[in-house]
């Protein structure tokens, strides 16, 4: 059989909903996907890491890749730049790895535009006081931030119905045995099927 060509996965979610984890757990789950590591202007929180979390760059070098077309989506959210770069999700895709796209729902309607082979995934919390509890519980926002990523959630969530998958992350295990699952059955479409292997392994005849 001829390797097969990588799908695409976009997940968005409200900050909070538990979206990165669930994306990193998801490749440490199934073999042969990846998580896109975009750029971004933020500061790097604790614990994260240059090109395995985020490729951090400063603005300047940012608006320089967008204007040179770099970035397949990019958008500014929370006074801050994020982008992901074409060349890195094609060279993937070539060599037949799903890639996960962990973005927000600006830039997933940008992939929605130039992306014929994708799929859509929101995440979302159980409810807007759990969000809330999650917010707070990071102990890196400050209570105006916290109010002000609350207000965009409403925003965000009401962009749900653009996806064409919906998975609650209440309890986290089960969240996760979802997302697996549509990543499972998007390998078995027929648009990923070898039909010339199929065509010579049982139909030939003879």
């Amino acid at each position: 059989m001829k390797p097969r060509r990588g799908s695409l996965f976009v997940i968005s979610a409200p900050s909070g909903a538990g979206k990165t984890t669930l994306c990193q757990r998801l490749c440490e789950r199934l073999s042969g996907i990846k998580h896109s590591v975009s750029f971004t202007t933020r500061e790097p929180r604790p614990g994260e890491l240059n090109d395995v979390h985020y490729t951090f760059v400063d603005k300047d070098t940012f608006r320089a890749m967008a204007a040179q077309g770099d970035f397949v989506e990019w958008a500014e959210v929370h006074g801050n730049f994020y982008g992901t770069s074409r060349k890195r999700i094609e060279e993937m895709l070539s060599a037949g790895l799903d890639v996960l796209l962990d973005i927000d729902v600006q830039g997933a309607r940008q992939i929605r535009q130039n992306a014929a082979d994708c799929r859509f995934i929101f995440i979302l919390p159980p409810s807007m006081e759990v969000l809330r509890m999650r917010l707070a519980g990071r102990m890196s926002d400050t209570e105006e931030v916290i109010e002000r990523r609350l207000r965009n959630a409403v925003k965000e969530i009401g962009e749900y119905k653009n996806y064409d998958y919906v998975i609650i992350n209440d309890i986290f295990e089960e969240a996760l045995t979802d997302l697996v699952a549509i990543v499972r059955s998007e390998r078995c479409a027929i648009s990923k099927v070898d039909h010339a292997w199929i065509e010579q392994q049982f139909l030939k005849e003879g």
